[in-house]
């Protein structure tokens, strides 16, 4: 990483290796000088070549809180950085996932609305998602992500979900990109170079669809990262998972919901406490900001 004056390294053979951002606006402007010096690097590694595919693998201009930092939140905002720089830098990705579903009145079976990633997509192309999913921006919330990607993805009106969508929970895990065979290609597949440890958070929702508008509300493809949507039972959906066909952290997200309505529980999965452990996995990465400074 082309580091410059702004770094402070720590000694060669010192543990653990540690690399410390300085405030060059000594406490005037913190999340401003931070956030410069942050780019700074950043466009150095593009343009030198360096991870030219974690660093492609997103748009620039969209950013990532960085989760840990001490930012002095006041009108000069947030520290943040490029959204695919995160995990060279062991920042924490935050994403926002939505399960809709809908449950019979006579039998209370539950469908889930399950959507297809359009073919043509760089991370995961044709795979399955949940209903509605998106990296969560810098300057916003976890609900704000939801509601403006139900719309974005899925033609579902934001009145209607910011009235109906329930936060449920959080769902952690860490991917290491590099020791061989499978992960070596789901790699490549999801964008990242080879050799990173990325820590993800996902912040989970629900949204039972009322009964009453169970044949309105539809989510239909809006733009074009959604080929088609499925209403599915949870025996289709246990078919594709073990299939493959799902995106890994949907996968996760799914079971996830699962658990949580008593679709897999200790009485019929051995391994439930270990699944259940494995939704929350401790992360090697700051997620929240000291105390004190």
């Amino acid at each position: 990483m082309p580091w410059t004056s702004d770094f402070v390294l720590s000694t060669t053979g010192e543990l653990p290796r540690t690399v410390q951002l300085l405030d060059t606006s000594n406490g005037t402007d913190t999340a401003v000088a931070c956030n410069a010096s942050l780019a700074q690097v950043i466009d150095a590694a593009q343009a030198q070549g360096l991870f030219p595919k974690t660093l492609g693998r997103k748009p620039k201009g969209e950013d990532f809180r960085v989760m840990g930092a001490l930012s002095y939140q006041g009108k000069n905002g947030l520290i943040q950085m490029q959204r695919s720089a995160a995990p060279l830098f062991g920042i924490a990705n935050r994403g926002s996932h939505m399960t809709m579903y809908v449950r019979s009145q006579e039998t209370g079976e539950i469908k889930i609305w399950v959507p297809r990633r359009s073919r043509h997509l760089a991370t995961y192309p044709g795979k399955l998602d949940n209903t509605v999913a998106g990296g969560t921006r810098a300057e916003e919330s976890p609900l704000e992500c939801i509601v403006h990607e139900s719309d974005e993805e899925a033609s579902l009106p934001e009145d209607f979900v910011s009235k109906h969508v329930k936060a449920v929970g959080a769902v952690t895990y860490v991917t290491q990109t590099g020791s061989g065979g499978g992960q070596d290609q789901q790699a490549a597949v999801g964008g990242y170079d080879i050799g990173l440890c990325v820590s993800d958070v996902i912040y989970v929702y629900d949204l039972e669809v009322p009964a009453d508008q169970v044949e309105t509300m539809i989510p239909r493809p809006r733009d074009d990262e959604v080929e088609q949507f499925y209403l599915w039972d949870i025996k289709t959906i246990r078919e594709a998972m073990f299939n493959g066909e799902f995106k890994a952290n949907t996968a996760m997200v799914m079971v996830d919901f699962f658990v949580r309505h008593g679709i897999i529980t200790d009485d019929n999965e051995a391994d439930y406490m270990e699944i259940v452990t494995r939704l929350h996995r401790p992360l090697p990465v700051p997620l929240s900001a000291p105390l004190e400074a």
